[in-house]
């Protein structure tokens, strides 16, 4: 498998299941930290060709209750949400991760799973 990326934030629970998980089944991964390293139209780009928009735009988190009401109103499609996404990476759903072409977006460890396979399922596997 291709490299596997996991995009977010180092604070965030979900994100830290995520790695966590990708440990504890020797997933080999780097981590993107969006207020280090930020995010760039390109990638953003990318993922929206794959995920739809409001699927990736956290609207339950502290900054997206922090923008006012008529910033939040404002957000209808898929433009509104990627210029609002670049402007605050921390408004993206996390964690984003990224193996391959594929583009999971939250944590849970079924659709992990599915992806990486578990340990159970390791014998006769080849190494990733």
């Amino acid at each position: 498998m291709s490299e596997v990326v996991v995009f977010g934030i180092e604070t965030c629970e979900q994100v830290r299941k995520a790695r966590a998980w990708l440990r504890a089944h020797h997933v080999a991964h780097r981590f993107h930290d969006f207020r280090k390293d930020g995010l760039d139209a390109q990638r953003l780009a990318a993922w929206l060709a794959r995920v739809p928009w409001d699927s990736l735009l956290n609207r339950r988190g502290l900054a997206w209750r922090k923008l006012d009401a008529q910033r939040r109103a404002a957000i209808t499609d898929q433009t509104s949400a990627a210029e609002l996404l670049l402007g605050d990476p921390t408004l993206v759903k996390r964690p984003v991760l990224q193996a391959g072409d594929r583009i999971i977006v939250g944590f849970s460890e079924a659709l992990y799973a599915g992806v990486f396979g578990t340990a159970d399922d390791e014998a006769g596997k080849e190494p990733r």
